[in-house]
């Protein structure tokens, strides 16, 4: 039986990877040669010598913030932080709170924007927080539709009054993490929320999502779940409500098909190290709650670890040395793609790492290789239009990737709302069986730089390759349609989307013949693919005559699925005719009221 944890410091050959050969190949060619080291023997007509490779490891900036049971003046750094963050939605400031394993007590982490909190544990119950995080909307009077890109991972918490509050929208990813009491998701005073996603967690109580509009959690446990409001999404959790919907909204999967945690950084004594779990087929459950996670290990010497200011071209030589990349929290600007080239790849974000492109240019494309893994970080459109912003996978990719896919976790992607962006489609997977495993695809509806044609974005996701598998996929308020669907195979658990707000009139949406472009298209060429737990919304407030035909276009075909559908008018600002194809209810007046199907066919 092979070990549960794997320490992948050597290749599978017994050699040193390519990132550690080239460090002990350079310690061994300056040991030889004293030139590398400064003190040159050389005549002064010998060759150049080369300069060494970009180093492994190292330190992980200002921005990333490490505490120890010992640290003094947590709480007041905590709050520094969060002053400033706050009400910070589309500003500069990027944030990572590391805690090393131990225990801590009588904190209140309060998280703003861009700030991710994150224990240094092999499991959540290596590092204690005897307190809360908490999340709330005192910032924007008690409303939590906002409340985006912030995450909690890895860490157990014991909140002061039994209850800890996560009051979150989307993009608030809470991960691995151990609640020894009860979870609220609403905003004190129980205002709107539009959340939200767990996975890996364990809540020993029960979770309130009160005023949570939808909700998806994933291979977890709860000690119940009180409420449902239009749209909660349940795969491989236990203790989860039972298949009701839509009368209560509940859609409950026994397993989750396939999983694969996200990477995450962790200490071994002093050593930093990256750990990336195993794979999981029809999961259920947390992956840490009988031990040791099972998973390989990477040292940070692995990593070169990026910082803002550094180039595209010095990213891409790292990768090509064989090196992983950790990007430590700020925002990266990119004159060219980041390629990714070879298999088993790592690029993980710290704190909201963001990245740019300046000049029209793709942020990230992966090759049609085995198992890379995205994690953890934002894209943000420049302001000349990209024809995508990342690719998984070339045109035409085909390799089966069944047995190592890639993952897209955490992977966040906004065009508009810091300034002006535009791209044609934003996410393109091509590669066959990747995994996107929580991603909000978003057109900005509010902030700077937003308007019909001036955040112009056609199409959210394009999916191509065959066998893709999403679970919580949040995709918002674009031109044209939201996701296209073209690969066979595919399976979606959870989807969230509203339709863009501000087309000017029915003429702009037109599509064809029909009315307005849907939110999630399976194009007609698809024979098989299913889908649980859908929601489209609309709220054409420039227009709201404005009338949508429908959330969701199929072909019609038995192999073809979709299980608990809606579609909903928010407070009557445009309507939809139908859900899905020429099939539901249409949505009606003001009544802010699902219109739904249980299955299609």
């Amino acid at each position: 039986m092979p070990s549960a944890f794997t320490d992948t410091a050597a290749s599978d050959s017994g050699q040193p990877p390519p990132a550690r050969r080239s460090v002990l190949g350079a310690m061994a060619a300056a040991a030889a040669a004293p030139a590398l080291l400064g003190l040159s023997t050389q005549p002064a007509s010998a060759a150049p010598v080369k300069p060494l490779a970009l180093p492994g490891g190292g330190d992980l900036g200002p921005n990333v913030i490490v505490f120890d049971p010992s640290t003094p003046g947590i709480q007041a750094r905590l709050d520094q932080v969060f002053a400033q963050q706050e009400s910070a939605q589309f500003g500069t400031g990027r944030y990572q709170f590391l805690f090393k394993p131990g225990t801590y007590n009588g904190l209140n982490a309060q998280l703003g924007f861009y700030t991710s909190i994150s224990g240094l544990g092999l499991s959540p119950d290596d590092t204690s927080i005897n307190g809360d995080i908490t999340v709330d909307a005192g910032w924007f009077g008690g409303n939590a539709t906002q409340n985006f890109w912030r995450s909690a991972e890895n860490l157990a918490i014991t909140p002061v009054n039994g209850t800890n509050r996560w009051a979150v929208a989307q993009a608030a990813p809470f991960r691995r993490m151990h609640v020894r009491g009860g979870l609220n998701l609403s905003p004190n005073g129980y205002g709107w929320a539009s959340g939200g996603y767990i996975a890996d967690s364990r809540v020993d109580g029960t979770v309130g999502p009160y005023s949570q509009q939808q909700w998806y959690t994933r291979d977890s446990f709860v000690g119940g779940w009180l409420n449902a409001v239009w749209n909660m999404v349940f795969s491989g959790v236990e203790g989860a409500p039972a298949q009701t919907f839509p009368s209560p909204p509940y859609t409950t999967l026994n397993t989750t098909p396939i999983s694969r945690e996200k990477p995450f950084l962790y200490l071994n004594g002093t050593e930093y190290r990256v750990f990336l779990p195993e794979k999981r087929v029809n999961s259920r459950g947390t992956t840490w709650g009988a031990g040791t996670p099972r998973g390989t290990s990477l040292a940070l010497t692995q990593f070169y670890v990026a910082k803002p200011g550094v180039t595209a071209a010095t990213l891409n030589e790292a990768l090509t040395q064989g090196l992983h990349l950790l990007l430590t929290p700020g925002i990266y600007h990119l004159d060219r793609p980041i390629q990714v080239n070879r298999a088993n790849t790592v690029v993980l974000g710290l704190g909201y790492a963001t990245l740019i492109p300046d000049n029209g240019v793709t942020a990230l494309k992966v090759a049609d290789v085995d198992g890379v893994r995205l994690a953890g970080f934002l894209i943000d459109a420049g302001p000349v239009n990209s024809a995508t912003l990342l690719e998984v996978g070339p045109t035409g990719a085909s390799a089966n990737h069944s047995v190592n896919p890639t993952t897209v976790q955490d992977v966040f992607i906004r065009i508009g709302g810091a300034g002006a962006g535009k791209a044609t489609t934003s996410m393109v997977v091509n590669s066959r069986n990747t995994i996107i495993d929580h991603t909000w695809v978003w057109r900005a509806d509010h902030g700077a730089g937003v308007g019909w044609e001036t955040n112009r974005a056609d199409y959210g996701v394009r999916v191509n390759g065959n066998d893709v598998l999403a679970t919580g996929l949040f995709v918002e308020h674009f031109n044209k349609y939201d996701v296209q669907w073209y690969g066979q195979g595919g399976r979606t658990i959870f989807f969230q989307n509203e339709k863009a707000y501000d087309a000017p009139n029915q003429a702009a949406i037109q599509n064809g013949a029909i009315k307005g472009y849907a939110a999630y298209k399976v194009a007609d060429t698809v024979t098989t693919h299913e889908a649980w737990g859908m929601g489209s919304y609309c709220y054409y407030n420039v227009d709201p005559t404005i009338l949508q035909h429908h959330g969701f276009a199929t072909p019609v075909n038995a192999n073809v699925k979709f299980h608990n559908i809606m579609v909903i008018s928010l407070g009557g600002q445009g309507q939809y005719e139908r859900v899905i194809n020429d099939t539901g209810s249409p949505t009606s007046g003001n009544t802010t009221v699902p219109s739904v199907v249980v299955n299609f066919p």
